[in-house]
């Protein structure tokens, strides 16, 4: 696992918004009073969330305080987990999953989709800084091999062809609608043909 460096340019200031100070208060109340301290990883997801995909020196020093726990505390927490950025990724994250049942199924020409419409390394901001990608490991979505995740989003069945049309709608900041780019719903097959009264994919 490669080093999570510290970005040079800090915010000197985070606090939650208003909306995201009545999230953490409402996750604050699944804990118990003196294991609050447990609420940390969605907090620090919370505020990753607030700030574009990551998270700020300032935004773990809140947090710590908000919390109440030594900041090294949260610092461990947030450079350990690959979930957590430390540097600007962009308003829109993308993650090629390249696990073996993608890759069979062409995530190659995804990741080679990223390369010459994103940045050609990973997690380099695109030429106008609204996204970067990078690779990652399975995301749950084997049955819908090739795809990709766009910060919650998840767009699958996808093709060289697609995934470029995906990435230059980001580009734009006009995504594309998530999900099944072959027509499908949820994980249903394909289109069913019967013939002599049997059914086939």
């Amino acid at each position: 696992m490669s080093l999570k460096k510290i970005h040079d340019k800090q915010p000197k200031e985070f606090i939650f918004s208003s909306e995201n100070l009545t999230e953490a208060q409402n996750i604050l109340k699944k804990y118990p009073e003196k294991n609050k301290k447990s609420a940390l990883m969605p907090l620090l997801y919370l505020a990753q969330k607030q700030n574009e995909n990551w998270i700020p020196l300032a935004a773990m020093k809140y947090i710590a305080k908000y919390l109440s726990i030594p900041y090294i505390n949260v610092y461990e927490v947030a450079t350990f987990y690959s979930m957590y950025n430390l540097a600007p990724v962009g308003k829109y994250f993308i993650q090629i999953c390249t696990t073996s049942p993608c890759l069979l199924r062409g995530a190659e020409k995804l990741v080679k989709a990223c390369k010459e419409n994103i940045s050609p390394n990973e997690k380099e901001l695109s030429k106008n800084g609204s996204c970067s990608w990078m690779e990652v490991e399975c995301l749950g979505a084997c049955v819908s091999a090739p795809m990709m995740q766009v910060n919650e989003d998840y767009y699958e069945d996808l093709n060289e062809k697609t995934t470029k049309e995906i990435l230059i709608s980001l580009i734009k900041d006009n995504p594309l609608k998530p999900g099944s780019y072959r027509g499908r719903k949820n994980t249903s097959p394909e289109k069913i043909k019967i013939s002599n009264g049997e059914k086939h994919a």
